[in-house]
């Protein structure tokens, strides 16, 4: 990949720069990582390397904030989390590009942070902010590579502790990992959870075919691999940008779906003719799975309390060209058969993808797991059981219902499914699948099925 080297001080480089430093000053004080990096990236014009360069440097940097803390709290006077707000996420920028970024020369990251110091009014710091830096790249230097990013820290004997700090995780999440998963299988997801992610497709079999939409790709120049254990899926290795640009985008030929996403609504198996309820629908990309294996045939509602957005359903299932097969309702799924009494005991099938902590998404959204928290799990567990028991009544007899979450955490997951099965002892859990990040690639997804009794047991 192309260097950036910073382009002088008033170049393209530290402006690139700037706007990171911008995106963590915001999410420092409360906005979300993604709708921070979009005002920035919308405001004036940057070359898509720059643009590549903010997303790179804010992401990254709000990833590795617990790592980046300690390398400050090893080289500075004052610890991180009592340094001047502004100071300290200059500092994460700068180090980012030290110990993480390979298309960034060390000069230019400590350079291009001196720089951008005396830009942002801190110029009585910049003489701290390179003495730090330069610090860091001291100690490494006297070190045998190739180097890890916490090479050179002394690092903590607790496995929990160490595996949070090398790789950035809140404590609580780092001590979970090791309590559900081997050494290694934790290891495996808290890299995963560091690593942008590779962009994955799947094909409306509608409009197209994977192969002539590989093909189509490879004709633009643009690389896609398909995913032998999803065959409609294809993934893009390293893809970002406008995906509205790619081709078959426009034409309804794909929609944006992790590879374990997919998998979903095979294990609620829809069969044409069935009607079929997608308790908790928004953005869409299960919903318009659904509606291909009906093929037109059967009853699909599509259910989610914001009707913002159902706005996405709706615009997902037109682009695909499956708008008129799916009705849409704006409602708490809780709440349906209080609103929806016709429905009792109406549908074959029901998807809930309930609300969850997302811990299974942690490498696309770069600041969750700061926002993610025991407590706000635990608020999480009634709602998800609630749901579950509200759309009990909803499923014929014998019909069928999925649970899914994109969480890893165990009460979120079998948890609540023990405990419905405790109140509901005549129904039956038919297959239960756990995906984790790791390094197949793919989301942590969890998925249940459950089957309701039929009648007289026939």
């Amino acid at each position: 990949m192309t260097p950036v080297d910073g382009q002088g001080p008033d170049g393209p480089g530290l402006e690139s720069r700037h706007r990171a430093w911008r995106v963590l000053l915001a999410v420092a004080a409360g906005a979300y990582a993604d709708a921070a990096l979009e005002r920035e990236l919308a405001q004036g014009s940057l070359s898509p390397l720059d643009r590549g360069l903010v997303t790179e440097l804010a992401y990254g940097a709000i990833r590795q904030r617990r790592l980046l803390d300690a390398w400050i709290n090893a080289h500075a006077r004052m610890v991180a989390e009592r340094q001047p707000p502004p100071l300290r996420w200059l500092l994460h920028v700068g180090l980012y590009q030290i110990l993480f970024s390979e298309r960034v020369p060390v000069s230019a990251a400590v350079s291009t942070s001196v720089a951008l110091a005396r830009r942002i009014g801190l110029a009585r710091l910049a003489p701290t902010v390179n003495a730090i830096l330069r610090a860091v790249l001291r100690r490494r230097e006297a070190l045998p590579g190739p180097l890890a990013p916490w090479d050179g820290l002394s690092l903590p004997a607790d496995p929990a502790e160490r595996l949070g700090l090398c790789h950035s995780l809140p404590p609580w999440l780092a001590t979970a990992l090791l309590a559900w998963l081997p050494a290694a299988g934790a290891e495996a997801f808290a890299r995963a959870a560091a690593t942008p992610p590779p962009l994955d497709l799947r094909i409306n079999p509608a409009r197209t075919d994977r192969a002539t939409q590989q093909a189509a790709f490879a004709a633009a120049g643009v690389t896609a691999e398909p995913l032998p254990d999803h065959p409609l899926a294809l993934t893009l290795p390293g893809r970002s940008g406008d995906l509205r640009a790619l081709p078959g985008y426009r034409e309804g030929h794909w929609c944006v779906q992790d590879r374990h996403a997919q998998a979903v609504v095979p294990l609620l198996a829809p069969r044409p003719g069935e009607r079929i309820l997608d308790a908790c629908a928004a953005p869409g990309g299960k919903t318009t799975q659904i509606a291909e294996c009906l093929r037109g045939q059967g009853e699909l509602w599509a259910v989610d309390r914001s009707e913002a957005r159902l706005r996405r359903v709706r615009a997902n299932a037109e682009r695909l060209g499956q708008l008129e097969g799916i009705g849409c309702l704006a409602a708490d799924a809780g709440d349906l058969e209080l609103l929806r009494p016709d429905w009792i005991g109406y549908f074959d099938a029901i998807l809930l993808d309930a609300p969850c902590s997302g811990l299974g998404t942690l490498a696309r959204h770069a600041d969750a797991r700061w926002r993610v928290t025991p407590a706000l799990i635990e608020e999480l567990l009634p709602v998800q059981s609630r749901l579950l028991e509200a759309i009990a009544p909803l499923l014929r007899p014998g019909g069928r219902v999925v649970y899914a979450t994109c969480t890893v955490h165990p009460q979120e997951n079998r948890g609540r499914i023990d405990a419905f099965l405790k109140g509901h002892p005549t129904w039956q859990l038919e297959q239960e699948l756990q995906w984790w990040p790791g390094e197949g690639g793919g989301d942590g997804f969890y998925a249940a099925r459950l089957a309701a009794p039929a009648l007289n047991g026939v």
